[in-house]
C-alpha cells in the first residue's frame, strides 16, 4: 500500500464541521462574494455547506470548509473541477466563483476559527442519494461518468493533491485499524477489520502496476447530478464536490462509485457490473486494475463504515453522518457477501478477459471404485429436458423421480451436469433471479458404494454426511456419504472416505473449490456464475462421465439470429432472456429463471398443456394432411366452434392466421356485394397481408399507416372513450356519428362492401367500445348492402370472462365472425365463420383451401382447446381472477398518479400510463422502463396502443390469484421506485 508518511493524519482528520448558522452563510455570501440571497443549510460528513439563492433565482452553494482543509488543496479543487470541464465536454462540474479579490478561496475569522470559505455554482438537478432503485441503464451511465471523469483528470497537476488523506483507498488498511475500535455492533468491529486485512493483501499484489494520478476519490450516488429526461429518467450529467481530490490509484475512483451503488434498492455485486463496463469504455482497464477492484470495493467499503462511526463519535451533533451509518453498513454487508476473488472473475468475464479458471487435479485413484466398469447415464434437468414436461419441473422431487427413472432402465449411476442451469431449481413469481447454476455434481446409486480419496490430502471437515478434503489448492467436498475419516487425519490416493448408505435417495454430491477458507454454495444464481465456476472446477472427471452441460450462450444465439432472421421480425426487449419452455402462466429462460407470463394472449390454455401435447401426439403418429381428404376431426371442430355462436352463424372456413382470417373475410364481402370499399377504425391492427395491412390503421405498427390508406379504405375516428374526442358518458356520441359518416359515404356513391372492427377495442388497450357503438353503425352498413365483421382474433374464446365472444357484450349479431391466436394455443389455426348464403356467394371468386388449415392436426388442436376451456373453467376463471386483478390494478391508480385509467374486462387488461391525469400526456418512455423493470422482478409484460403508454395485460386463462396478486405488487414496486 502507500508509504508510511510521518505526517499522521488521522491526528487531524475528521474535525467537527464548522458551526455555522444560516445567517452568518448569508452574511459570509454577501461580504465575500458580493451575492445576496437566502441562505439553506446541506448536509455534510466534514464540512458545512449551503444553499445561497437570490431574489432573482440564481442559486450557489457556500462551503466553509473543515479546518483540516488547507487553502491550497480548496484552490486545487476548484482548479480540477474547471480543469475536468474543459477536458470532457458535456461533464459538468461546479465552477467558482471569484471574491472581490479575484481568488476562489475567501479566508474568515469566526470566533476563535479561522476559515477558509468558497462559493459554488450550483449544478440545477438531483442526486441519486438515497436507497432507491438504480435502473441497470443508470447504473452504467454512472459507470460512464467516472470514467469520463478519471480521464479528464488524467495530465492535472497542481501541489493541492499532494496530500495524505484518510479516503485515498492507498491507506485504506490503516485507516481501518485506527478507527475500528469506533464501530458499534457486536463483532462489527471485527468483521471489518478482518475484510480489510484480506483485501489490503490482494491489493498489495498488483500495487506497483495499478497507475497514479489525480483522482476526484467521491463520485458516489451522493455527488453525481441527474437531469429529468423530458419522459422523467434519470440522467447523470455531473459530479460535484472534489473535496476528497488528490493522487492516487485511478481505479480508485470506480471503487468508490461502484460502492455506493450498493446500498440501493436490490443491489448485489453483480448490480455494479453495468458500470465497470461503462467505465472500461470510456477509460480502458488495465489486468492490473481489474484484479485490484473488487478488494478496492471491500476497503472503500470498509472506510466509509470505520470512518462514519468514528465522525459519529467525535460530532454527535451531525446528523449527516450519523443517519449514514446504515447506509455504510449495506454497502460493506453486501461488498463482502461473496469472496473478492469471486467477484473478480465476474468482472473478468464481463470486460472479455481471459479466464483464469482452476482446474480438477488428476485422480490417483477413483472416488467411486464400484461403479469402474459400470454404466453411467447423464441426467438432463435444464430447461429443454425431456424428462421435466408436463410441469414435473415443479415438483419438490423432480430430480428424484428423473434418477430414479434412469436407473429403472439399468444404469448403475445417474450423474447431473456440472454448471448446468437446473430448471428444478427455478423458482416461479419471484422478483429475484434463483441460484440455478450447479457448482457441483450429484450421483444417484443404485447400491451403497464406498467413497474414497482421488489423491493425497489432509480431511478438513467429517460430520453429518459431509466430508472435505484438503490437498494443494484445491478442496474436495463430499456431502451424502457415512464417513470413516475424522477431522485432522491424513489421506493418500485411495483411502476409504465413507460410504453412501443404503436407505434414502443415495445420492453423492461432488464439489471442487479453490477459495481459500470459503465454502462455496452448491448452486450460484446466473449471474455471478462465472465467478464461482472459475474456482469451482469441473468434477465430473473424478467419475470418468461425460456429463458436461453443452448450451449455446445466448449472446452467441441472438448474433445467429440476426444473422440469419430478418431483423424487421423484432424481439421483445433489448437484451432478450432466452426462453425455451412454458409452463402454464409462466415462461422460462435457459438459465432457470421463470418470468410470469402477462403477455401471451395466443396461449389461452397456458404453455405446455399436456393434454393437447397429448392429443397432438397422437394425431401426428396418425395422420396428417390437408383438408380435402374426408376425416373426422375438421367435421367435428366446425360443429363445436358454430355451436359456440347464434343462428344463423353456422358455415366455417378453416385458415393458419388471424391475417388470413380477416384477409379472407375482406374477399367474403367484396364477393358478397361486388364492391370494394371497407370501413375501419383508427388505431387498429387487422393483420399483415396485403389487403388486411391496407385496413389496419396502428402507427405503432405502421407509423404510415393513415397516410398510406388506398382510396378503398375508409376510416373512423377511434371510439376512445378515454382519450378520444367524446370521453365519458360523451362517448355515446360515437356510435351515431360512425354511422352518419357510412351514410355519407353511401350517399356519395361508395358504399361499403365491409366494415370491420374488434368488438372490444383490443389495439388500444382493451377496452370496451362506447354502449350502442356497433347496433349503429351495424344498422348503417346493413342498410348499404355490407357486411359486419368482428375480427375476434385476441378478444374471443372467453378472455373477457362475462362473454366468449366480444361481440356479445355490443348485443349484436355479425355477418362474419373471424378468430385465431387462442383457437390454436399457440397452433397455426384460425377461422372464419359465417352464414351459409354467404359463403356460398365466395364461390365467384374461385375456390378456397388452406394446405394447414383445418388439418387433422390443427382440427384436433382446435378441438382440445375448446374441451380444456370448458373442462377446465377457464372462462369463469377469466371473470374472477381477472375481476380481482382489476380491482388491484384500480387499488394502485388510487395511489400513483402516472396510472392514468385501467381498460379493460376480464384477463383482457390495459393499464394506461400518463404524465399528467389533464393533459393525458403518453408516458411513453416511462412504459417502456416499467415494462424492463417487470423483466428484472420476473414478470413479461409490454407497451400496446398508438402511444405505447399502455402494458397490454392478456396472459393465459390459467392466470391464478396468487400470480395476479405476485404481478400487481411487481407493479407497485416499478411505480414505486421511479426510473
Amino acid at each position: 500500500m502507500h508509504p508510511q508518511t510521518t505526517f499522521d493524519f488521522f491526528e487531524t482528520a475528521g474535525l467537527p464541521t464548522p458551526k455555522i448558522g444560516v445567517g452568518q452563510a448569508r452574511d459570509l455570501a454577501r461580504e465575500l462574494f458580493g451575492v445576496d440571497g437566502d441562505a439553506e443549510e446541506l448536509g455534510s460528513q466534514q464540512d458545512a455547506n449551503f444553499l445561497v439563492t437570490t431574489a432573482g433565482g440564481a442559486r450557489h452553494v457556500l462551503k466553509v470548509a473543515n479546518p483540516v482543509f488547507g487553502r491550497v488543496e480548496l484552490l486545487a479543487q476548484d482548479a480540477a473541477a474547471a480543469h475536468v470541464a474543459d477536458r470532457e465536454p458535456g461533464l459538468l462540474t461546479p465552477r467558482a466563483r471569484p471574491g472581490a479579490d479575484g481568488e476562489t478561496v475567501q479566508r474568515a475569522v469566526l470566533g476563535d476559527q479561522e476559515l477558509h470559505i468558497r462559493l459554488l455554482d450550483y449544478l440545477d438537478g438531483r442526486t441519486l442519494s438515497g436507497r432507491g432503485y438504480l435502473a441497470p441503464s443508470v447504473v452504467a451511465a454512472l459507470g460512464d461518468l467516472t470514467g469520463r471523469a478519471v480521464r479528464g483528470l488524467r495530465d492535472f497537476r497542481h501541489p493541492g493533491t499532494e496530500r495524505v488523506l484518510q479516503w485515498d483507498l492507498r491507506h485504506a488498511p490503516r485507516v481501518v485499524e485506527l478507527l475500528a475500535e469506533h464501530v458499534r455492533g457486536d463483532g462489527r468491529a471485527d468483521l471489518v477489520r478482518a475484510a480489510a486485512r484480506a483485501a489490503g493483501e490482494t491489493v498489495d499484489r498488483y500495487a506497483g502496476e495499478l497507475p497514479v494520478q489525480v483522482v476526484h476519490g467521491d463520485i458516489t450516488d451522493d455527488n453525481v447530478v441527474c437531469r429529468r429526461t423530458p419522459a422523467g429518467r434519470r440522467e447523470p450529467v455531473g459530479v460535484i464536490d472534489f473535496g476528497d481530490l488528490t493522487r492516487s490509484w485511478a481505479v480508485g475512483d470506480l471503487a468508490v462509485t461502484c460502492a455506493s451503488i450498493l446500498r440501493h434498492r436490490d443491489a448485489t455485486p453483480a448490480a455494479a457490473v453495468p458500470a465497470v463496463r461503462a467505465f472500461h469504455r470510456v477509460s480502458p482497464l488495465s489486468e492490473a486494475e481489474v484484479e485490484a477492484l473488487w478488494p478496492l470495493v471491500v476497503l472503500r467499503a470498509a472506510v466509509l463504515v470505520v470512518s462514519g462511526h468514528h465522525q459519529a463519535a467525535i460530532d454527535a451533533g451531525n446528523g449527516y453522518a450519523t443517519t449514514a451509518l446504515d447506509h455504510e453498513w449495506e454497502i460493506f454487508r453486501q461488498a463482502t457477501s461473496l469472496p473478492a476473488e469471486v467477484m473478480t472473475h465476474v468482472l473478468r468475464d464481463a470486460l472479455g478477459l481471459p479466464a483464469r479458471r482452476a482446474a480438477c487435479p488428476r485422480p490417483g485413484a477413483a472416488l467411486l471404485p464400484t461403479l469402474a466398469g459400470g454404466t453411467l447415464a447423464t441426467m438432463d434437468l435444464s430447461a429443454t429436458g425431456d424428462e421435466l414436461h408436463d410441469g414435473r419441473w415443479t415438483l419438490p422431487g423432480a430430480e428424484r423421480d428423473v434418477a430414479a427413472a434412469l436407473r429403472r432402465g439399468g444404469v448403475d449411476a445417474a450423474v447431473t451436469r456440472y454448471a448446468e442451469r437446473r430448471l428444478t431449481r427455478s423458482v416461479r413469481d419471484s422478483a429475484v433471479s434463483p441460484a440455478t447454476v450447479a457448482l457441483a455434481v450429484d450421483v444417484h446409486l443404485r447400491e451403497p458404494a464406498p467413497v474414497h480419496a482421488p489423491w493425497d490430502g489432509t480431511v478438513e471437515t467429517a460430520a453429518g454426511g459431509a466430508v472435505v478434503l484438503r490437498s494443494g489448492g484445491v478442496d474436495l467436498l463430499l456431502d451424502g456419504l457415512r464417513p470413516a475419516v475424522s477431522a485432522g487425519d491424513r489421506a493418500g490416493a485411495g483411502t476409504p472416505l465413507g460410504e453412501v448408505p443404503d436407505g434414502g435417495d443415495r445420492v453423492l454430491r461432488v464439489q471442487l473449490s479453490a477459495l481459500d477458507g470459503a465454502t462455496p454454495p452448491p448452486f450460484a444464481q446466473p449471474e455471478l456464475a462465472a465467478g464461482w465456476e472459475a474456482l469451482c472446477p469441473d468434477p465430473t472427471a473424478l467419475l470418468d462421465a461425460a456429463a458436461v452441460a453443452e448450451e449455446t450462450p445466448p449472446g452467441d444465439l441472438l448474433r445467429r439470429r440476426d444473422a440469419s432472421f430478418a431483423t424487421v421480425q423484432e424481439h421483445y426487449y433489448a437484451d432478450p432472456p432466452r426462453i425455451e419452455r412454458g409452463w402454464r402462466h409462466h415462461l422460462v429462460d435457459t438459465e432457470g429463471r421463470a418470468y410470469l407470463d402477462m403477455l401471451n394472449n395466443v396461449t389461452v390454455l397456458g404453455h405446455g398443456h399436456p393434454r393437447l401435447a397429448e392429443a397432438v401426439g397422437r394425431q401426428w403418429r396418425l395422420l396428417n394432411t390437408n383438408s380435402r381428404f374426408h376425416y373426422g376431426a375438421v367435421v367435428e371442430l366446425s360443429e363445436r366452434l358454430t355451436a359456440t355462436l347464434p343462428e344463423p352463424l353456422d358455415t366455417v372456413f378453416l385458415v393458419n392466421s388471424g391475417t388470413e382470417a380477416n384477409d379472407l373475410a375482406l374477399r367474403i364481402a367484396w364477393a358478397w356485394t361486388g364492391r370494394r370499399d371497407v370501413v375501419a377504425i383508427r388505431e387498429a391492427y387487422h393483420g399483415w397481408s396485403d389487403a388486411t395491412d391496407a385496413i389496419s390503421t396502428s402507427v405503432a405498427d405502421n407509423p404510415d399507416a393513415l397516410g398510406t390508406r388506398p382510396a378503398w379504405v375508409h376510416t373512423l375516428p377511434a371510439p376512445n372513450a378515454y382519450r378520444g374526442t367524446h370521453r365519458g358518458a360523451d362517448a355515446v356520441r360515437y356510435g351515431p356519428e360512425a354511422a352518419g359518416a357510412i351514410r355519407e359515404l353511401t350517399a356519395g356513391g361508395r358504399p361499403p362492401a365491409a366494415f370491420i372492427c374488434e368488438p372490444y377495442y383490443g389495439n388500444a388497450g382493451g377496452m370496451p367500445l362506447p354502449d350502442g357503438y356497433l347496433p349503429a353503425v351495424y344498422e348503417a352498413v346493413r342498410e348499404a348492402g355490407g357486411l359486419c365483421v368482428a375480427d375476434e382474433v385476441q378478444v374471443g374464446y372467453g378472455r373477457l370472462g362475462e362473454w366468449f365472444w366480444g361481440f356479445e357484450q355490443q348485443e349484436v349479431l355479425p355477418d362474419i365472425v373471424t378468430v385465431a391466436k387462442a383457437m390454436g394455443n399457440g397452433h397455426p389455426l384460425g377461422a372464419v365463420i359465417t352464414r351459409r348464403d354467404i359463403a356460398e356467394r365466395y364461390r365467384s371468386q374461385g375456390y378456397f383451401f388452406s394446405s394447414a388449415g383445418g388439418s387433422p392436426v390443427s382440427s384436433v388442436v382446435g378441438l382440445t382447446v375448446l374441451d380444456v376451456i370448458r373442462d377446465e373453467g377457464l372462462q369463469e376463471n377469466a371473470r374472477t381472477v381477472g375481476a380481482h386483478l382489476r380491482s388491484r390494478l384500480l387499488e394502485l391508480a388510487d395511489r400513483h398518479e402516472l396510472i392514468g385509467a385501467v381498460h379493460g374486462t376480464g384477463l383482457y387488461l390495459g393499464v394506461e400510463l400518463v404524465r399528467d391525469r389533464r393533459d393525458l400526456t403518453p408516458a411513453v418512455e416511462e412504459t417502456a422502463a416499467i415494462c424492463e423493470r417487470l423483466r428484472e422482478l420476473g414478470v413479461i409484460v409490454q407497451p400496446t396502443s398508438d402511444r405505447l403508454c399502455v402494458l397490454k395485460i392478456k396472459p393465459p386463462l390459467c392466470l391464478t390469484r396468487e400470480s395476479a396478486d405476485f404481478f400487481a405488487d411487481m407493479l407497485d414496486v416499478a411505480l414505486t421506485e421511479g426510473w
